[in-house]
């Protein structure tokens, strides 16, 4: 049993921690609401301009943007996460031949990094004429979310009751059935996390929109953030307020759903 003590020091220590963590925040957030112009960053405080917001949106063009990385999320998450939904239940649940070595293999979708490939998948995509296209930037992202997906739907159906699966083939349900109505209801909270995991990576994907699209239409927000920087190195202010401006959809994204998602991470979806 813990003594009064040690969960003082262990709540000391998780307050520092998330002090140093929320640190970088709390400055990004302090230095976007600073006078326009300004070259100071945390620690200088002359009032609060909201003002920013609205010159960053108009000057970089965040709303052609957002809207690129919605389009580009919405699809590879929706997709990525019923393949991932199936392909979890397959390997964890169904037992056939071949099904160690095939989920290996699909494993190496999270071991080959996305700068080993991108030159040879540029070219694919290139004779394909998908260069250029929102294609270019979600079918590559369903295939590696895919492999994170299966991999984490599996462990979550491998901790379910053996009975439980049983129990629904007595019963005459067929393993559609079984998925959609017996186990996907359990199921809930890891399907939550894995598709807060891949909405985060996929929002934030910069590389693969970098060499795909040239296209000003078709830059997702990390991509505009980068070119609304080499504009404007000498306005931190506004630096600043873009990147909130391109963050903001992942922070409400997490705390509406931080509940499932912690418990998603603590249960079931991360037992072997």
């Amino acid at each position: 049993m813990t003594s009064k003590g040690e969960q003082s020091i262990t709540y000391l220590i998780l307050g520092v921690f998330s002090l140093i963590a929320l640190l970088p925040i709390v400055g990004i957030i302090f230095t976007a609401v600073q006078a326009p112009g300004s070259t100071v960053g945390f620690g200088h405080f002359d009032g609060i301009h909201l003002g920013n917001f609205a010159r960053a949106w108009e000057q970089g063009n965040f709303g052609s943007y957002l809207k690129s990385s919605f389009i580009v999320v919405i699809a590879v998450v929706s997709v990525a996460s019923v393949l991932s939904l199936m392909a979890g239940y397959a390997f964890g649940v169904m037992k056939f031949r071949g099904a160690d070595l095939l989920f290996y293999i699909l494993l190496l979708g999270l071991m080959v990094p996305m700068e080993a490939i991108i030159v040879p998948l540029y070219y694919d995509m290139r004779d394909f004429a998908l260069t250029d296209t929102y294609w270019a930037l979600i079918l590559p992202q369903i295939g590696t979310s895919v492999a994170f997906g299966t991999f984490w739907m599996r462990a979550f159906f491998r901790s379910v009751p053996r009975s439980l699966v049983e129990a629904s083939r007595i019963d005459g349900a067929s393993s559609w059935t079984t998925l959609w109505r017996v186990l996907l209801p359990l199921a809930r909270p890891a399907v939550l996390t894995m598709c807060v995991l891949l909405f985060m990576w996929t929002w934030n994907e910069f590389l693969l929109a970098l060499v795909m699209v040239s296209d000003e239409g078709l830059r997702t927000a990390p991509l505009g953030l980068s070119f609304f920087q080499g504009r404007n190195q000498s306005d931190l202010a506004l630096l600043a307020t873009g990147a909130v401006i391109v963050a903001a959809p992942v922070v409400i994204l997490f705390v509406f759903l931080q509940r499932h998602f912690i418990r998603g991470m603590v249960t079931g979806a991360v037992k072997g």
